[in-house]
């Protein structure tokens, strides 16, 4: 697993395993100190770098074509890392994905492409990625995975609009999915957040 950092358990050791997904401009030390507020304490923490410090050039909701090759490169990424961990005897509801801004997209667009029951799905200020959402690119059943979404309710990168989408077709795929909207418009992690993803996904 090239260019991934590893923190936390040891993989076959762990009960569990996150991957979290840096944002744009960050890196994967940088959402590994999510494990400083998220309750990651029994987890093996897998988090990829992105090359150059971003999953793919332009905005999630540019024409698609303009995201490429990039955004297959980090779909692909994803899956042999998911493949990895699950030939070291780990189930998919092991697994959680764990991500932030361009991270969050990523890890609700890989999840909902290869849905099945996950641990859970942690999405801090993300929706699914596409010009134009279209059913037919997802396929599986996320069988009541939980997924949380956080955004403020005009964030400058993530449109509301798009999160409610994201919301519907994911919930249509079973999930089950928590948003909390807040009435700032701050591109952050909130403590409200953090606390219910720690009682709901991480500790439910």
């Amino acid at each position: 697993m090239s260019n991934v950092k590893v923190a936390g358990k040891a993989l076959g050791e762990a009960q569990r395993v996150a991957i979290l997904l840096h944002g744009r401009g960050a890196s994967a030390t940088s959402i590994l100190g999510l494990r400083e507020a998220l309750a990651l304490e029994d987890f093996a923490l897998l988090a990829p770098q992105a090359p150059g410090n971003t999953w793919y050039p332009y905005s999630f909701m540019a024409p698609d074509a303009s995201n490429e090759p990039a955004y297959s490169a980090a779909i692909r990424m994803l899956q042999e890392l998911v493949e990895a961990v699950i030939e070291q005897g780990y189930s998919s509801e092991q697994l959680y994905f764990i991500g932030f801004s361009q991270g969050a997209c990523l890890a609700l667009e890989f999840t909902a492409r290869h849905a099945r029951r996950y641990g859970g799905v942690a999405a801090f200020t993300g929706g699914l990625i596409g010009e134009q959402l279209r059913a037919d690119k997802y396929e599986g059943d996320f069988s009541g995975t939980p997924v949380f979404i956080g955004a403020s309710h005009q964030d400058f990168h993530v449109p509301l609009s798009r999160i409610e989408e994201s919301v519907q077709l994911l919930t249509a795929m079973g999930a089950v999915v928590k948003t909390i909207i807040a009435p700032d418009t701050q591109h952050i992690i909130r403590e409200k957040e953090v606390d219910w993803v720690n009682t709901h996904i991480l500790n439910p």
